[in-house]
């Protein structure tokens, strides 16, 4: 009986990989093209459309397209399933678990979203966009102490980052850490030099 189970898992997997062969991929890449065309004019909705018209289950680029879309169409929960199909195609890839953030944000699963980005982290431990991200996150939450374990990990790594020096400054600033502020203020100063928030910063540590 396992042995007829497993025949027709394959057999049905065969006709699924069949059946997205089908499509000329002259057709795929005009379906792409419009896309684009449609999305350019904010019309999402059309965009969406057209990759239907050829989708492919197997597609990990039709599925990643097609959350990004959705998203912008705000239709969220269509814009999950597609992401999370497209990181079932790819689970080892960072591109995708990007892009599932962003409907998981827009609905305020913020909790979901911490997640992702350790997921990433995991897999690519020196990610600095998923530490601004994560940082950014218990930095607004007030969590000021695990802020700062991200921010410090994107400076050691890019010592003139802006906006690493900056959320770190603030974070320091946040903890009572004044001398330490003030020196992470003025190297922003050195990058940015007539930026406002650095400014006010080294204000508030006067």
């Amino acid at each position: 009986m396992e042995t007829i189970k497993k025949l027709i898992f394959i057999g049905i997997f065969l006709m699924g990989n069949l059946a997205n062969a089908q499509i000329p991929f002259e057709n795929l890449q005009d379906a792409f093209s419009k896309s684009y065309e449609f999305e350019m004019k904010g019309n999402y909705v059309s965009a969406v459309d057209q990759l239907k018209s050829v989708y492919q289950e197997n597609s990990y680029e039709t599925n990643l397209r097609l959350g990004w879309l959705n998203y912008m169409a705000g239709n969220f929960n269509e814009s999950i399933a597609f992401y999370k199909k497209s990181i079932e195609l790819m689970p080892y890839a960072d591109e995708p678990k990007f892009g599932y953030t962003f409907p998981l944000s827009a609905l305020g699963k913020w909790d979901e979203v911490v997640t992702v980005y350790n997921q990433i982290l995991t897999n690519s431990s020196h990610n600095t966009r998923a530490m601004y991200y994560l940082g950014t996150i218990y930095y607004n939450r007030g969590q000021f102490d695990k802020a700062i374990t991200y921010f410090k990990q994107i400076v050691d790594l890019y010592p003139f980052d802006y906006d690493g020096l900056l959320m770190y400054g603030w974070t320091n600033l946040r903890l009572g850490n004044k001398k330490d502020a003030k020196i992470l203020f003025q190297k922003v100063l050195l990058n940015r030099p007539k930026d406002n928030s650095a400014k006010e910063g080294l204000l508030m540590v006067k």
